[in-house]
């Protein structure tokens, strides 16, 4: 069955759907775009949940099935993109953007959504089954809100649509999207899996599943599509294995109305055909229709129809109708500055028309080798329109704004001799407001205005706006303003005496231009009416931002760029979610915030423990290292806080890389304490190698595993050798294995399966303190402890062989002394 879905607006075209589809239409907000039909076919790569024994079946691919001139060509263009790796939802910062650009008089539009998973470089057959969720949709990218957040107040969300891939194979899955008379321009997919638990996961340690995604694009559009040319004839006949004949025309700016016509309708009883039009794309089945049997003369018309676009014409015969139907197809274009006269008939130049460059193109007629069309009896001749309410209240002179670029999505539009606007009482003022195409749609439009009120004279008087996109809009009607009509909508905004101040925001507008239309209107007992002799002064701002209100203390704002297209988002903090991080639904409590703090940073006191320990062992590297790293951890934890409790006394990249050193190093100058080696060249090889580790991946695994593996090989090698000098155990004590060595090497693997294992983005804050106190803890255990005084052993038996000198000591040999002080109480003999 034919199904429409709403929320999407004019964005895309119709297909075959049925109830209970895993396809649905993403409208977080009542402020969606007008309803279109919009929907997708089902093949074996989708997750399929509707109704009855099977899916239904997808139609012919590449078809244009309302078409059926006898000229008509088709030609089919392929777009791909680079396979990208998915990540869990958390903002729209985390997600994978995706752009393409469909040609003018595409047909149909088939997206081929291959989804693949990779292990360790190769499939990861092993790897879980995750949903992946697509958006489309045209002109901007999607705004999207899947953990269904508050949006900030004063914001409008544009509609958009979302459809869920499930797996049907081990490892690959393919979804396939079919989108009839898709609105020419850019089009942007957006995908993303499913938000996590939030695991902290250590770099390196396990080859992590990845999700690889990557859309394919098949267009297929129709070239040399009959122009029509306002005011003039054309004769069409209509074989009988013909079904249907498309046309365009062009609508410039300042046009208040579009008539087209269908007359003189010969070879069949009565007029069967449908006249459908729609603008930007061929026509749907629910576009605006009028059936020529039903309704004499077969005229449609369209009010306030978008400035500088193509209007599709599609005249289409009833079913079942046998032999040739002959019709003529006229168009009449109304200029609202004009409103009594028609435009003039076409001309040759282009200029007249103010046609697009792509009119002469491919897809269109090349006007300098096409005749004019003419009437049936060779005339020219505009036709007449019958004028059935006054077009002059439907145009109103248009006043620009200038664009003041001072940054990436920093963007500001100053009204000529303003910010200060006056609104008349008898007529709208028109402002007009135009975003450029890939700079201007990754940012967030605000419209601001502010009534001043003393300018109202005591009346009870309101300011009433409509912002439009691509044409301006007004209601004629005095008792109710609406900004919306059948086939567009729009965004209202009024400020009066109570309410003096009025604030829009559209994150991710489509670009082109958009028409703010001002009117003053003042409220009686029957509704409201126009004003007399007062001007209202309205202070007007528009401007473009990266993100709403700079994502407030709780968000930062990101700059990001998919190929060539950029475009910007909050990601937040402390709980806090939402489009511009307001939602304080998960948000940390102030509490919250000082304790996590405070436990962070209070524990790396445990390091004093370590301090003293090493001091009473005169190692006093080593407690200044302890030292260094107690210091740096505390204030780098300080810094590094989500919340408002933060305190920073350096820069954040500072800190961290200090924090990571001093950790790293205390367990190297640890190891190399506890293998009874002195030289120096060993601590100064360890600071070279951690910080070249650092700097090459601050999060790798190896890179910081490695070198502490190296210290622990070292103390290997020593303890080896003296186990085999000695020819039994090193350390000797078993009291030093149950009481020291075996605790430490316990506490100090209980900490880095924590660390690996355990630690989550929400229970870090008491995780990584655990962590901080099992560290400090196991070097307290692992410290070699002071040597002791001894006394002198008796001479030793002389060896057979070899002159040379053996010194001994035996508070070395038991582990108990370093070897800085062998030579005073060795013991020589030759």
């Amino acid at each position: 069955m034919m199904q429409t879905v709403p929320g999407l607006g004019d964005a895309a075209g119709s297909a075959d759907i049925s109830p209970g589809d895993t396809l649905k239409c993403h409208s977080p907000s009542p402020s969606c775009l007008w309803v279109a039909g919009f929907g997708a076919c089902s093949d074996p790569g989708w997750a399929w949940s509707g109704r009855g024994a099977a899916p239904p079946q997808p139609p012919t691919l590449l078809r244009a099935p309302w078409v059926s001139s006898t000229d008509g060509l088709f030609v089919t263009d392929y777009f791909t993109c680079t396979p990208r790796k998915l990540s869990p939802f958390r903002s729209f910062a985390s997600i994978e953007l995706f752009h393409f650009h469909i040609p003018e008089d595409t047909v149909i539009a088939v997206w081929n959504l291959i989804t693949f998973k990779e292990q360790g470089g190769t499939f990861g057959d092993q790897c879980p089954d995750r949903s992946i969720t697509v958006y489309f949709r045209s002109g901007a990218p999607s705004v999207i809100n899947p953990l269904h957040t508050h949006f900030p107040r004063d914001t409008a969300v544009p509609g958009s649509f979302a459809l869920t891939l499930a797996w049907t194979l081990p490892n690959r899955t393919t979804g396939v999207f079919n989108v009839t008379s898709p609105l020419p321009g850019d089009w942007f997919l957006a995908a993303h899996l499913p938000k996590d638990e939030g695991k902290i996961s250590v770099k390196g340690l396990y080859e992590e599943c990845q999700y690889l995604f990557q859309p394919q694009l098949i267009v297929q559009r129709m070239v040399n599509i009959a122009v029509l040319y306002p005011g003039y004839f054309t004769e069409q006949s209509m074989a009988p294995h013909n079904h249907s004949c498309l046309y365009k025309v062009f609508v410039p700016s300042y046009t208040s109305r579009v008539l087209v016509e269908v007359l003189q309708c010969r070879g069949a009883e009565g007029c069967p055909l449908w006249l459908r039009v729609r603008a930007k794309a061929p026509p749907l089945h629910n576009s605006t229709a009028l059936d020529c049997q039903e309704h004499a003369p077969c005229q449609l018309v369209l009010d306030l129809p978008f400035w500088q676009h193509w209007y599709y014409v599609l005249v289409e015969k009833h079913p079942g109708v046998p032999g040739t139907v002959s019709f003529q197809v006229t168009v009449q274009l109304t200029d609202c500055s004009r409103p009594s006269l028609a435009r003039p008939p076409f001309l040759p130049s282009s200029t007249s028309m103010n046609m697009p460059h792509s009119f002469g193109s491919v897809g269109g007629l090349v006007l300098g080798d096409s005749p004019l069309p003419t009437s049936p009896n060779g005339t020219k001749h505009p036709v007449s329109i019958p004028t059935t309410s006054p077009a002059s209240e439907l145009c109103w002179p248009v006043h620009p704004t200038l664009r003041n670029e001072l940054d990436t999505f920093s963007v500001h539009f100053y009204i000529f001799f303003g910010p200060n606007v006056s609104v008349p009482p008898d007529r709208p003022a028109v402002f007009v407001i135009n975003l450029l195409p890939m700079l201007d749609s990754g940012g967030v439009l605000n419209l601001e205005l502010r009534l001043n009120v003393s300018s109202l004279c005591g009346e009870n008087a309101t300011v009433f706006g409509c912002l439009n996109h691509e044409v301006p809009l007004m209601s004629s009607d005095n008792a109710s303003v609406t900004c919306e009509t059948e086939s567009l909508a729009g965004f209202l905004l009024s400020v009066n005496a109570t309410a003096s101040l009025s604030r829009l925001r559209i994150p991710y507008p489509q670009t082109g231009s958009w028409y703010l239309s001002l009117r003053l209107l003042c409220a009686t007992e029957h509704g409201f009416e126009p004003c007399t002799n007062v001007t209202a002064e309205v202070y007007l701002r528009a401007y473009l931002s990266p993100c709403i209100n700079d994502c407030g203390i709780y968000g930062q704002c990101k700059l990001l760029r998919t190929n060539n297209y950029p475009y910007a988002a909050c990601e937040c903090k402390a709980g806090w979610n939402g489009w511009g991080c307001t939602d304080n639904a998960e948000a940390f409590s102030y509490g919250f915030q000082l304790l996590s703090t405070l436990l962070l940073c209070l524990s790396n006191v445990m390091f004093v423990l370590p301090v003293a320990i090493a001091i009473r062992s005169h190692c006093l590297l080593e407690a200044a290292i302890y030292i260094f790293t107690m210091f740096f951890s505390t204030f780098y934890h300080a810094c590094d806080q989500p919340g408002i409790v933060v305190f920073c006394i350096m820069e954040h990249d500072v800190l961290q890389f200090c924090d990571f050193l001093g950790s790293l190093m205390s367990v190297w100058v640890t190891v190399i304490a506890m293998a009874r080696l002195q030289p120096v060249v060993l601590y100064l090889l360890g600071a070279m190698l951690l910080s070249m580790a650092l700097q090459m991946d601050r999060h790798g695994l190896w890179n910081l595993l490695g070198p502490s593996l190296f210290a622990l090989g070292i103390m290997a090698v020593t303890w080896t050798a003296r186990t085999i000098r000695r020819r039994h155990c090193y350390p000797p004590t078993w009291k030093r294995w149950a009481f020291y060595l075996c605790p430490g090497m316990l506490i100090a693997a209980a900490a880095v399966l924590l660390y690996a294992f355990v630690e989550t983005e929400e229970n870090y804050f008491y995780i990584h303190s655990i962590w901080h106190l099992l560290i400090a803890s196991s070097v307290g255990f692992l410290l070699p402890p002071r040597a002791k005084p001894n006394g002198r052993l008796g001479p030793l038996p002389r060896r057979n062989g070899c002159r040379y000198q053996l010194c001994i000591n035996e508070q070395e040999e038991l582990g108990l002394v370093d070897t800085a002080m062998a030579s005073i109480n060795s013991i020589c003999t030759s």
